[in-house]
Order: structure tokens, then sequence, then C-alpha cells
């Protein structure tokens, strides 16, 4: 396998102590929240040369490992519950009342794991999900049956992740994508919204977006209030709610009108300037995300696309 490098300038690290600190500080806040479950990729080194579903020249890789996915998370979520049987679903047969931080976590391996992981990885992610999705059956408020394993409202949860993560990372990284790459990123999606058996899984940006934006099935529910009410605070600790209020904020800003009307939200007046701000903090203080440099590692591609704060150890490399 082909020796990864490592640029000084990607690794470079501050030396002064209090500067450190208050960076180890932000990283921590940031982190804590989604710690709540196994980490993913712990054993992705043991698939030496393996790209996973993606690999390193996608867009998908550019995109899941900056900062902006934490915005993009929150936004995903309160597409989501824009309709009804998939809220209904979440709201009778989730446990996320009783263990947010855990369900969170668990959302985050999965996201991680399909995003960077070895084949076997997202695979193993893949069937995590089809098993907890498999008995959650029932009826909605509006009468209607709803099943998690059922194509439409498969493809509706993930075609909201696919979306947010990209309005996100379109509002809010400095990253440019290039010439199409917000298309490349949906077109690559599709194959992830496949293993879940989606179905219609648009294959570009600005048909995925008016997709959600214009489906006839949105519309309030009680499960919708009480996810949003969940979302605008959640259980996190004093340190974490002022970030996370902005982090909320941001991802509200950057929501279709319609979608923020049926969630019963308004358009915050700070939020995309708050979206700046926040994605350069926590760019700053966490990185970009590990998991994308150890799936590098694993590929043997190279290490300066990114922002990484800690040196991957170069012993590993050739696993």
């Amino acid at each position: 396998m082909a020796r990864a490098s490592f640029p000084r300038r990607s690794l470079r690290r501050a030396t002064n102590p209090l500067f450190e600190a208050v960076r180890t500080r932000v990283a921590a806040v940031a982190a804590e929240p989604f710690g709540h479950a196994d980490p993913p990729l712990v054993d992705t080194l043991d698939h030496p040369g393996d790209p996973g579903l993606f690999g390193p020249a996608s867009v998908t890789w550019q995109v899941m490992g900056r900062a902006t996915t934490f915005i993009g998370g929150i936004r995903g979520l309160l597409v989501q519950a824009c309709h009804p049987e998939v809220v209904a679903g979440v709201h009778e047969h989730s446990r996320y009342r009783d263990d947010p931080l855990g369900r969170l976590s668990r959302t985050a391996f999965y996201v991680t794991a399909t995003a960077f992981g070895a084949m076997s990885e997202v695979e193993q992610a893949v069937r995590l999900v089809r098993g907890r999705h498999r008995p959650v059956v029932g009826e909605s408020h509006r009468g209607r049956h709803y099943d998690a394993g059922d194509p439409g409202l498969a493809a509706w949860v993930h075609n909201a992740l696919t979306d947010s993560f990209l309005a996100t990372h379109l509002a809010y990284s400095p990253h440019d994508l290039g010439p199409g790459g917000p298309d490349r990123f949906v077109s690559e999606q599709r194959a992830l919204g496949a293993l879940l058996d989606g179905d219609p899984l648009p294959d570009t940006a600005s048909g995925l977006s008016s997709w959600l934006a214009d489906h006839p099935d949105v519309a309030p529910s009680p499960g919708m209030a009480e996810a949003v009410a969940f979302l605008r605070n959640p259980p996190l600790s004093l340190g974490q709610r002022a970030g996370y209020r902005v982090l909320f904020a941001a991802a509200v800003a950057t929501l279709p009108d319609r979608l923020r009307d049926v969630l019963d939200l308004t358009d915050p007046v700070f939020g995309a300037p708050a979206g700046h701000v926040a994605s350069r903090l926590l760019s700053w203080g966490l990185g970009d995300s590990p998991a994308w440099q150890v799936a590098l590692l694993r590929t043997g591609a190279v290490q300066d696309v990114g922002d990484f704060r800690r040196p991957m150890r170069r012993e590993a490399i050739g696993r």
C-alpha cells in the first residue's frame, strides 16, 4: 500500500499553552455529546486499501469531513420531523427521550461509519440501522400506516440528511466544492440510500432540495412539535447550551421557507452570521474529522487535503 505523507502545514500546532488550552476545551465541549456509544472505525486499519462506499477522491469525504456537519445534523433532524409518519415512528418507537445522547451518538456512529468506513464497516452500520427499523411500524395521528422499511419513508430520512449536510456546507464552509461538486455529492449519496432501499433518490442538488421542500406529505404533527421542542433544548451541560443554540439557529437559517413554516420556526436574523462564526470556531478547535484522516490513512491517500489536529501514528501505516 502506498505510504501516506504528513506535511507540516496540516499538522501545525500552536505553541502558546493558553491558546492550546482554549482549543482543547472547545474540542472537548463540542465532542462530548457524541461520546455516549462505541466509537466508529476502531478497526478500520485492518482493511488496508479499502475505499469504502465513496473513497478519497469523493466529494462525500470533503463534505462529511468538515465541521459544518454539526450544523447539518441538527438541520437533518428538523427536516425529518416535517414528515408526520417518519416522526411518528421516532416518537412511538425511539428511546431518545430516555437516552437522548445515546441516540445522538449512535446516529453519529452511523453517519461516520457509512461515510468513511471500509465496505464491511459500511455494511455493518446499515445492518444495525435495518435491525432497529424492522419493528418500527404503526399508525400516525392522521390515520396513515407507517413502516420504517417503506422505500418512501427511508428515502425521506436519507434525503433529509444528504440535503442538510450539503446545504450547511454550502452556506458555512469556506471550502468550495468546485464545478459540479454539489451534484456529485448528491449522486454519490444515492449509493448509500440504495443500501437502505430508499426510493426516490434524486440525482442533483436542485432536484433533491425541491423534492423535500415541495413534498406533498409534509405537515405539522404532534410528534413534530415534540421533536422541535427537544431539538431546541436538548439535555446538554450548561457549558454546551450557548454553543448549541448558535448551531440550532444556523441550521434553521438554511431551511426552505415552507419547511420552516411547517416547523413553526422563524428565520433568526443572526442565524447565518452565527453559522459562519460557529463553523470557523469548530474548525479551529476540532480540525477536520479524524475519521476522514484515518480513512485516508487506510486507503494510502495523501494526508494534506484537510486540517487535521493530530498526526496519525506512522507505525500504523501498512497494517
